[in-house]
Order: structure tokens, then sequence, then C-alpha cells
């Protein structure tokens, strides 16, 4: 099968013809028909992620597909099943990492990875696709969905008529800003330095946008608010805008953030802060249960009420994934998907 590689850390990904193993206890073979790339895989392409010891090794998270074939113990899925893949641990046997070859060479990989045509993925890292979703969007329930909206369902919980700043329009947090509205907020205030993004944002229920690169957030955010939002949800990946979200809270308010900085990098806040109210934390994957929340999730777009078709950008063939790569990375996308 063909398959992308990262060899060497600030290089291009190289595709290459590479051999499966035989499924092992607990491991599914699935034909990829979709993944999606997020900003996650692309610091680690870039190396900002810190030194990385199992190279060369596969790379993806979030995909579709269809079973191929099962191995020994299990049950939760069948040949035939379409399934979404995810990174977040869900219902089954948790396998070893599949092993692949480029003739006697070992590519390493993960207990997901969907940057090739074929993937061996441990029970857990799968979720049945809900009928109706089409392979496309299901990519998003891997982790943008899950992610950005579980943390609003699961962690934030935002009360009726609060007020809620979401930084950082990508997948995660456009997807926290559609999942936020549906708590009914006085004020839902879309950060972010792409104006594109921010009309988005107001398609998607933002009562107020503000570029980044154009305003003073925390002037701005004071103006509307008075004293603070209640909430902010961060999702921009830089420690900076983390401190930044923090400091528009009011005394009351709990910012959660999902965004994952690059190696090495540390947020300061005034301790004071937290001892007069304030909270922060992070999230792990919105907290969710991918065999519970997706379903939920994915009934929430059946009806209309997450419009996830806005969220992907035009699909990459898997021979382009370094110009998917060089985009996102460019802020020409919100989302990148690979067809394979």
């Amino acid at each position: 099968m063909k398959a992308a590689i990262l060899e060497k850390l600030k290089n291009p990904l190289v595709i290459k013809e590479i051999k499966l193993s035989k499924l092992q206890y607990g491991q599914v073979l699935v034909k990829l028909s979709y993944s999606g790339i997020c900003h996650s895989q692309l610091m680690e392409v870039r190396g900002k992620r810190g030194q990385d010891p199992y190279l060369p090794h596969l790379l993806g998270h979030e995909g579709t597909g269809e079973v191929i074939e099962v191995g020994q113990g299990v049950t939760k899925v069948k040949k035939g099943d379409k399934v979404i893949l995810g990174w977040i641990k869900a219902e089954g046997i948790d396998a070893t990492p599949a092993n692949y070859f480029y003739n006697d060479q070992k590519i390493n990989s993960g207990k997901v990875t969907t940057f090739n045509e074929y993937s061996i993925v441990s029970e857990n890292r799968v979720v049945l696709l809900p009928q109706g979703v089409p392979m496309d969007i299901g990519v998003l329930f891997g982790c943008a969905i899950p992610t950005g909206a579980g943390l609003i369902f699961n962690e934030l919980k935002p009360k009726e008529n609060s007020t809620i700043a979401i930084f950082g329009l990508g997948g995660i947090g456009l997807s926290a800003l559609i999942a936020a509205n549906l708590f009914k907020p006085s004020k839902l205030i879309a950060i972010d330095i792409e104006e594109e993004k921010l009309n988005l944002a107001k398609e998607f229920g933002a009562t107020h946008m503000i570029n980044s690169k154009k305003q003073n957030v925390k002037e701005e955010i004071e103006t509307l608010t008075k004293v603070g939002v209640d909430y902010c949800v961060e999702a921009s990946g830089l420690a900076k805008v983390i401190e930044l979200a923090f400091e528009t809270l009011n005394r009351n308010g709990l910012l959660i953030f999902a965004s994952h900085p690059q190696y090495g990098d540390k947020i300061s806040i005034d301790p004071f802060e937290l001892i007069c109210g304030k909270q922060i934390k992070g999230s792990w994957g919105g907290d969710s249960n991918p065999d519970s929340d997706i379903p939920k999730f994915a009934k929430l777009y059946l009806e209309g009420k997450f419009p996830l078709e806005k969220l992907l950008s035009p699909a990459y063939k898997l021979e382009d994934i370094n110009f998917a790569l060089d985009d996102l990375e460019n802020r020409k996308i919100t989302r990148a998907l690979i067809k394979m």
C-alpha cells in the first residue's frame, strides 16, 4: 500500500509502497476512505514536538474507512463495517501498535494511523460510522468534534445567557463554537486573525468577531462584557494566547484550552487571579467517550444543528499531502482532508 512516512523531522513526508504485517490480537485492518490532518500532525512533522525516537513512522489520527479484516478477540466491528478512526480511546481491546515494512526496514506506527491507504488499528480506536453520516464528514468525528464539541458538553457546560469567547478558529475551535451556540449564550465571541474564519464563525452563531491582528482583544472584550467573559475556549496552539484568554476571564470565569503549544513553551499567569476565583484547565480530547458521544454529536449533525460541511476544505490526494500540510500551516484551509 501507499503511505506517507515521516523519515526526518522538518522534512517533507515521503510517499512509499510499504507492506503490512499480519493482524495480531485486538487489531483491525481498515481500508481508508478519508484522512484528516490537524495541527498536531503539522507540529510533529515540523519538529515542534521535541525529539522523535520512533522515526521512521506513520502519522494521522482521524479518518474513515471500511473494515477489511479483524484479528483475534475483536467483537466490536466486523468485516464490511464502515468506521471512524480516532486517537481518543474508546471501548475495545487496547492492542499493540502495528508494524509495517519497506524492504527490510521497519516502519513504526501508533495504535491508529491514517496517512496510508490501509491501516492496522487497535480495536479501541474505531467506532462505527453512524448511519447517514458521509465518509468525509465522518473524519471530523475522529478528532475535531469529540475534542471541540466534547469540551463544551462534557467540561465547560456553560449556563444559558452566559458570555463565551472562543480563541482560534481551526477545526477544534469552530467545533467548540458550534456546540457553544446550542447553550444560548448572551454573547458568543470569536477571536482569530483570519477574516474568512471570523465570517464563518458568524454563520455558526458568533455574536461578535474580533480580529486579533487588527484589534486589541482584551480591550474589545472589556468593552463588550465590562467584567470579562464567563467562559473561554482556547484552541490556537499558542502559549501566549492561553495567557491572553486567561486575562479576559471575569473573576468567576473558567478557561479550558484544547491546544498543544510547541515543545518547551510555558505559560505565565498571575496566581492572584486563581485565588480570586478564575479557573484554568487543559482538555484531553474533550473528555469524550467516542462510543457514546459520537452518536450524540452525529444526531445533532443529522438534525441540522451541526453544519459541519462548512468545516471541510477540498480534498487532496495522498501524493499531495505535503501541499496540504503547507496550506494548513499557511492558514489557507480550516481542516485538511486526504481522499484515498
